[in-house]
């Protein structure tokens, strides 16, 4: 059978990209097995490390084809190729081609992939005796990675997504019957683009920013592993603590995006929601946090080197399983960004399960070689402070990590343990009940384990009391010594901050008016933990900055905590409806406001506002968004007039592939923010979004029997039949002219009746109509023929184009610049804390 010639195809680099990805994927694992076997050779003449070295560049080499290869062909929009086709389009604009790089699974893993590369190769640098174990770690990991790009069957298991795999091959394209067309291309006009949520300059920088956050927990990981595969079992940690504080700078930065790009770009009302997507990145850099802090103290006092193998190794396993998580698709009905399932869950879980059962291994092989400590940490001992501190995290990890994977669970079919896991929640938060004696619901899991309904109250009511506990440790951590602290030394360092903190603690509360007891105690907890470090700075530190990373950090924590605590808990919704108009249980009348297009300014919190318009975007890859002018007011003291403070430009994004797209606009002051977005608007007339002036709107046509109803804006159409023979007289009609009229009831909301006739008349070889207009319900109605196959007649409807209005929201986010202050800190003094900690790793 004679293959058909595909036209238009540019199938050399479907076949350079495969190449590369066979070359990476062998390339890695040649490196893998040099690494591990160079381990038993000396390193002065080993050439086994050689070959590995040799093999990794070569994997590195394949890696930077399969990135050009990929972007070439997205570049260039060679649709031809389904990854190209589904998330890029010929108007996109080009800094949004690096989204869709890595918007679908296939680039992600890529994206992280070329972050081992690059990390790998500061380690290759140093040439010492670490990079053997550390670079033979990293190379089974790409592995598994460029095994996810294989899109190969193996006895019939398809091992990973092919990137480079054509469309007229892809199953979702089997049944297109232009696929079999040698001239199919000529048939696609255009992609199917990126998703609107992602067209925005956050996705950009956030997931480069987030992958190069998991891929650094894997040097961590590697050290430790490499520790017990040599039996240098503590050694380890001297080398991989600046790598471990690098991990929880940038992993923390790439959360932190995430935060400010939900506020910034998504409809979400705030910056967290708790969506699962978002606690998959939050777990493992708290896990990674302990695990650096708990290095400090091996390092210093040679205590917990079991703890620091759990934490270290735990969160790489939790990055892989926060992979699993977001990628197997069981998280689909309960995130709004998780990826779909690409058929490669058993892949994922084979490939978490690896390094779990390696790790166990290593760990039972060397239990007995594992140092033991001489003695127990003394509570007045810093490092006792420090391993609760580890501790806490553990468990705010595992609430976020149980009520995250409750889907899992859920499609587990594991009934079985809800009566255990509810016992146990019952417990902890009747705890939490009396320590901090607040009115917290008990947690009751449904017997389906299914999700929290209210998802924000649900981590609330866990998270605000370990937070409380996280800033209090942070405020009175620094003070103790390592080994031993004296206990009236100690409390007299630490009074001071104390009292400070209480004092403006309940000041802020009462002039906030933060009224409840756990919010205060956060309130309390945030302001110790800002002014016990900054006390520690001035007095212990003597302000010497490269030796205050950790201090800067803690304040900049502590900022976060307050941020957060006071943006949310008194942040007020002003937008209120007060026409008498019903807005519906969509749009609750006490947080939307209706406003009508050029109609009077309406009061809202401390402002009055006004709809001035809609705008679509003028150039050509941005004409897809409507910018809404809202006008703020402000009345002035003493002439009373109202005067322009400034506009806000709420932008709905059209999208008719995937849905259209709400995003909000923002004005912000030093100590507030006003959030605000469309909550609805009437698209219908888009394409007269250049504001020009019709009277009517676009017509519908219906065909109708007798009995069928039709509801309108302001009535009701019921077509009763057909009338055939109308008054030719009063129609000023000729005798000779064949007339039927469409008989149509009208009822309004008042349930006033009236009968209305739009007249069909065929004169000669000509048809036309003779339309009715009722002006008071703002209809005008053809009756233009009848379809001869089904007897039913054709209506066409035109309903007056109305005052355009549109429903908005409007939040007042009151503080939350100490957020993103506060991110800015952290992000700031953990930079300072590992160049400080590599100076003291040279001595």
């Amino acid at each position: 059978m004679k293959s058909i010639e595909y036209l238009g195809e540019h199938p050399i680099f479907g076949q350079l990209g495969h190449l590369f990805i066979a070359l990476a994927f062998a390339g890695a694992l040649l490196s893998a097995i040099s690494y591990f076997i160079s381990i038993k050779h000396d390193l002065s003449n080993n050439s086994w490390l050689k070959l590995g070295r040799i093999a990794f560049a070569i994997h590195s080499f394949a890696i930077a084809g399969i990135v050009g290869t990929l972007f070439y062909v997205i570049y260039n929009h060679y649709f031809e190729f389904y990854y190209v086709w589904h998330h890029s389009s010929f108007t996109l604009p080009f800094r949004y081609m690096f989204a869709c790089f890595w918007e679908g699974q296939e680039g992600s893993f890529l994206l992280w992939a070329i972050w081992h590369v690059v990390l790998s190769w500061f380690i290759i640098r140093k040439r010492d005796e670490w990079e053997t174990p550390v670079v033979g770690v990293v190379a089974t990991v790409q592995v598994f990675l460029t095994s996810m790009l294989l899109g190969i069957y193996v006895f019939g298991y398809k091992l990973g997504s092919d990137p480079f795999i054509l469309l007229r091959n892809h199953p979702d394209m089997a049944s297109a019957p232009f696929i079999g067309m040698p001239n199919y291309l000529s048939m696609i006009k255009d992609g199917m683009g990126l998703n609107p949520l992602l067209q925005n300059y956050w996705m950009v920088i956030h997931p480069p920013t987030l992958f190069l956050g998991f891929a650094s927990t894997v040097v961590p990981f590697a050290y430790a592993l490499g520790g017990l595969i040599k039996g240098k079992l503590t050694e380890w940690i001297k080398p991989a603590i600046p790598w471990a504080f690098f991990g929880v700078m940038i992993l923390g930065t790439g959360v932190l995006m995430g935060a400010a790009w939900a506020y910034e770009a998504l409809s979400f009302g705030g910056f967290w929601a708790w969506d699962p997507v978002e606690n998959a990145s939050l777990v493992p850099w708290l896990t990674l946090v302990g695990a650096a802090h708990l290095m400090l103290i091996f390092k210093n006092r040679g205590h917990s080197i079991i703890s620091v193998y759990l934490f270290t190794i735990l969160t790489f396993i939790l990055v892989l399983y926060s992979t699993f998580l977001t990628r197997s698709g069981i998280l689909g009905s309960t995130s709004v960004h998780a990826f779909t399932d690409l058929g490669m869950s058993g892949q994922l879980i084979v490939y978490m399960a690896f390094y779990i059962v390696l790790s166990v291994y290593l760990m039972i092989k060397n239990r007995k070689k594992l140092p033991k400590s001489a003695i127990e940490e003394e509570m007045s001992s810093r490092e006792f402070w420090m391993f609760i501190g580890a501790l806490v995290l553990l468990i705010s990890c595992l609430q976020i990590t149980f009520s995250t994977s409750i889907p899992v669970f859920d499609k587990l079919g594991f009934y079985h343990i809800t009566n255990f896991f509810s016992t146990i929640g019952n417990f902890f938060i009747g705890l939490i009940n009396k320590i901090f004696s607040t009115s917290i619901q008990l947690l009751q899991m449904r017997h389906n384990l299914s999700p929290p309904d209210d998802p924000k109250a649900h981590y609330n009511m866990w998270q605000l009391p370990i937070a409380v506990v996280l800033g209090i440790l942070i405020a009175i951590g620094q003070f103790f010594k390592y080994k031993n602290t004296n206990p009236k030394e100690w409390l007299k360092k630490i009074s001071i901050p104390f009292l400070l903190s209480l004092i403006f603690a309940a000041f802020v509360a009462w002039q906030l008016e933060l009224n409840r007891t756990n919010y205060f105690l956060l309130l309390f907890a945030s302001m110790f933990c800002i002014i016990a470090n900054l006390d520690f700075m001035i007095r212990v530190l003597k302000l010497k900055i490269s030796f205050s990373g950790a201090s800067i950090a803690h304040i900049g924590f502590g900022l976060i905590l307050m941020g957060v605590l006071i943006s949310n808990s008194k942040s007020k919704v002003i937008s209120e409806n007060h026409t008498n108009i019903n807005l519906g249980k969509d749009f609750p009348n006490n947080e939307n406001v209706m406003l009508i297009k050029g109609g009077d300014t309406v009061h809202m919190g401390d402002y009055y506002i006004s709809y001035k318009g809609r705008t679509r975007g003028t150039d050509i890859t941005d004409q897809k968004n409507l910018y809404y002018t809202i006008e703020y007011f402000k009345r002035n003291s003493e002439t009373g007039s109202l005067e322009k403070d400034f506009d806000l430009h709420p932008v709905v994004q059209l999208n008719e592939k995937m849905g259209n797209v709400i995003e909000p606009s923002t004005k912000r002051f030093l100590t507030k923010d006003i959030y605000t977005h469309i909550s609805y608007a009437d698209l219908d007339d888009v394409t007269t979004a250049d504001n020009s002036d019709t009277t009517y709107k676009k017509p519908i046509t219906k065909e109708m029997k007798t009995g069928d109803t039709i509801a309108l804006v302001n009535t009701l159409l019921v077509f009763t039949g057909i009338d055939k023979d109308p008054d030719k007289e009063k129609l000023k009609l000729a005798k000779t002219d064949i007339a039927a009229g469409a008989r149509l009831k009208l009822i309004d909301f008042n349930k006033h009746e009236s009968i209305i006739e739009p007249i069909m008349v065929i004169r000669g070889n000509n048809l036309f109509s003779i339309p009715v207009f009722i002006d008071s319900l703002g209809i005008k109605l053809d009756f233009p023929k009848i379809n001869t196959e089904n007897g039913k007649a054709e209506i066409v409807i035109r309903e007056k184009r109305s005052n355009e209005f549109i429903i908005m929201k409007a939040i007042i986010f009151p503080y939350i610049n100490l957020l993103w202050l506060g991110a800015l800190l952290m992000i700031l003094g953990t930079i300072l804390a590992i160049r400080k900690r590599k100076q003291l790793n040279k001595l």
